[in-house]
């Protein structure tokens, strides 16, 4: 699974002009399963950021995880984070997961976010949506699960 994460004091999503999701400050999660992709590997991403030290301790390092602050998580899903650029200028999505077994995978990554205790908001699986976010710091991560 491919995850990108950005520390924020606010995101929301927003669908046909309806509010979906929103959350305080946290992490937006773009989420998007691959091929190869199983419910282990799911379980590994959810653990992984749960534990991340991306947010500020007392002397302002990067030491506490969203577990520690008690912060929210936004989950969007987002297949185009499978994006091949190699060939021309027109992105191809082959390298996603078919859209059934992403929505499941993707359903069972909120599940555990949740189940460590994280308050967990969501965008719309495969709808048109709006993200709007403040980043703080500004701090982005990418994860994939596949990399070393």
């Amino acid at each position: 699974m491919r995850a990108l994460l950005q520390r924020v004091t606010s995101a929301s999503v927003t669908v046909a002009g309806e509010r979906v999701g929103e959350i305080g400050a946290g992490l937006l999660i773009l989420v998007c399963a691959m091929p190869q992709d199983t419910e282990a590997t799911a379980e590994a991403l959810a653990q992984k950021i749960a534990k991340l030290r991306l947010f500020k301790d007392d002397e302002g390092r990067m030491n506490l995880s969203l577990a520690q602050t008690g912060g929210a998580a936004l989950v969007v899903s987002q297949f185009t984070l499978a994006a091949d650029t190699s060939r021309g200028t027109r992105p191809g999505f082959s390298y996603a997961a078919k859209p059934d077994a992403a929505r499941a995978l993707y359903e069972h990554f909120v599940r555990r976010v949740q189940d460590l205790g994280i308050e967990t908001q969501t965008g719309s699986f495969g709808a048109d949506m709006s993200v709007a976010l403040v980043n703080d710091g500004p701090v982005t991560i990418w994860l994939d699960t596949e990399a070393p």
